[in-house]
């Protein structure tokens, strides 16, 4: 049965640009293997589940195929299954719109809106 390292997979599958930064990632504790916290070296293999934390969201794969070298996108999409759920849809706030024909804003108008912008009080 064929197996690979989980940090040269996770960069084979380009998921990080570098190996290093996955090694680094599995140092930091941001990669499980079937529930574990995996170290760079950990064995995967056909079958098993990594979740990778990437960016602001967990990836949840499942491994399909393994590979040694790193592919183009399109070959590296068909060595996992991402079973990754689908983010919360964000609530869309309506647009403040100032009235047709209220003119330019005021100088307190104008305040007003740069404190909102900006987070002041």
């Amino acid at each position: 049965m064929e197996s690979t390292r989980v940090d040269r997979w996770l960069w084979a599958v380009r998921l990080t640009k570098t190996r290093p930064d996955a090694a680094a990632a599995c140092r930091g504790g941001h990669v499980r293997v079937n529930d574990r916290p995996a170290k760079p070296a950990t064995v995967v293999v056909p079958g098993d589940e990594v979740r990778a934390r990437v960016g602001d969201t967990t990836r949840i794969l499942e491994v399909v195929r393994v590979i040694q070298k790193r592919v183009g996108a399109a070959d590296a999409a068909t060595c996992f299954i991402d079973r990754t759920p689908p983010p919360p849809p964000v609530a869309a706030a309506p647009v403040a719109r100032r009235d047709r024909g209220a003119g330019r804003p005021t100088k307190r108008e104008r305040r007003v809106l740069d404190r909102f912008r900006t987070g002041q009080p």
